[in-house]
């Protein structure tokens, strides 16, 4: 976690509740040990929906013309 925090009030499910304190606990949780997974999850998660948006946004694109974009943004990124 970063240096500033935010305090959620979450509502989960009972089972997925119980699921990730014992899974925690068998693991030997310490305390912040439910918040950064919470937090790693919405990480992985808009992580996830970007990824989406963006096979989504070159689905039209052809393979050929997908790798060139790709070189291109490649060396424009190595190049500064």
């Amino acid at each position: 976690m970063g240096d500033e925090v935010t305090r959620w009030t979450v509502n989960v499910d009972s089972k997925t509740d119980i699921d990730l304190r014992t899974y925690l606990a068998q693991r030997g949780m310490k305390k912040g040990d439910l918040s950064k997974s919470i937090e790693e999850a919405v990480k992985w998660r808009l992580f996830d929906l970007t990824i989406e948006e963006a096979r989504t946004a070159f689905v039209d694109i052809g393979a050929t013309d997908l790798d060139a974009l790709i070189d291109e943004a490649v060396s424009s990124a190595r190049s500064g």
